[in-house]
């Protein structure tokens, strides 16, 4: 599994982010929560469509960990703009729960790790599926690395996504170039996998918000930081004359809401990635999914037997808006700059992909405050 490289994230570097966060600052603070990656990172050179360079992988988050039971997870999904895919979003709409992991991968590779998504949870839950009528519905969510990857080739194979799915672990994780997140762009700059976590106070209680996002999305011009225009300051070694990026953010938390409220909780993941500068391009796929993991039930008790859901009020629900707001912008921040340059292999206005500066940035914010 990888962990954490060696590069600064945003609070380390002294970006003076709203809100406690968890102990790692990740969507595994939320109890129980589990990230797996593989990165798949060959050749070099030009572009050989099935040969490669190869600069792709799968991300998967476990809800519930490996246990062997299978228990689903209330669940709310939204789109600020529908240019993308999540498989499983109509059940989740509509059932507001999901079974299974959540894999995060380029757009022509969803196929092929849903495929082994769906075999790992047959596997997995076998005392589930092996005696009754049960079907598997994992959620695989994409964004486009075409710029920097091989993406016609389709490289991401069945073993890859269950390297992913068994290696995932609880604690801090890595950002950056990795998993699903590894050829992705944002904000012009070198993006990709992303986290960050929130703690809420709620009834006398404290609670987590955690979001790992996939930043694929953006225009230099767009990108604000903390309130200050940075982007506009940045000029050198543009990607794009129009955006053409997606984002996905998945919102993890332990406080028990009710799939209405989750719903509710994935659409503030959209004001989160506007706090950055986007407003949401039509050629962007900026798809939103929120969990809890409280109001814990097996699969054959919610099927057979009514139930009894814990629910905190709607108007306790403004200080966990602001926490998704917050961790969401934190984390595309915590991508970016965990991020390594790289070349690109469709190159439009620049060659090569380059990580934002984290010094200049940082020499950027003060000026922007004292202004």
């Amino acid at each position: 599994m990888e962990t954490q490289g060696t590069k600064q994230r945003g609070r380390a570097l002294g970006l003076q982010f709203q809100g406690r966060t968890g102990a790692w600052n990740a969507i595994t603070d939320v109890p129980g929560v589990a990230v797996g990656y593989t990165t798949l990172m060959s050749g070099d050179g030009p572009l050989k469509v099935g040969e490669g360079p190869v600069r792709t992988g799968v991300t998967a988050i476990l809800p519930r960990g490996h246990s062997r039971e299978l228990r689903p997870v209330w669940a709310g999904i939204h789109a600020l703009n529908g240019n993308g895919e999540m498989t499983g979003s109509h059940w989740i709409r509509h059932a507001g729960h999901f079974s299974g992991p959540i894999c995060l991968t380029n757009t022509h590779s969803v196929g092929a790790v849903h495929a082994a998504a769906t075999k790992w949870m047959i596997r997995h839950h076998a005392e589930d599926f092996l005696p009754d009528h049960v079907w598997a519905m994992p959620v695989v969510a994409e964004t486009y690395d075409g710029l920097l990857n091989d993406i016609n080739g389709q490289h991401v194979r069945e073993e890859h996504t269950m390297q992913a799915i068994t290696t995932a672990i609880s604690g801090p994780i890595a950002e950056g170039n990795v998993g699903g997140g590894t050829g992705m762009i944002a904000y012009e700059f070198k993006g990709g996998t992303g986290t960050a976590s929130q703690i809420v106070q709620l009834g006398g209680r404290e609670y987590t918000v955690g979001v790992l996002v996939q930043a694929n999305y953006g225009l230099r011009d767009w990108l604000t930081v903390l309130g200050v225009p940075i982007g506009r300051h940045l000029r050198e070694d543009r990607m794009f004359d129009g955006e053409q990026g997606s984002i996905i953010a998945i919102i993890a938390t332990d406080i028990p809401l009710l799939p209405n409220q989750l719903e509710r909780l994935a659409q503030r993941g959209g004001i989160g990635i506007c706090r950055s500068g986007s407003p949401g391009g039509n050629n962007s796929g900026d798809i939103f999914l929120a969990f809890s993991t409280a109001n814990s039930f097996t699969r054959r008790a919610l099927a057979a037997a009514p139930r009894t859901m814990t629910a905190i009020p709607d108007n306790w629900l403004d200080p966990v808006y602001l926490a998704t707001v917050n961790a969401v912008n934190e984390a595309v921040l915590n991508a970016m700059l965990a991020a390594e340059d790289m070349t690109c292999l469709k190159p439009r206005n620049s060659r090569v992909c380059r990580a934002i500066d984290p010094q200049r940035l940082m020499d950027l914010m003060k000026i922007g405050r004292a202004g």
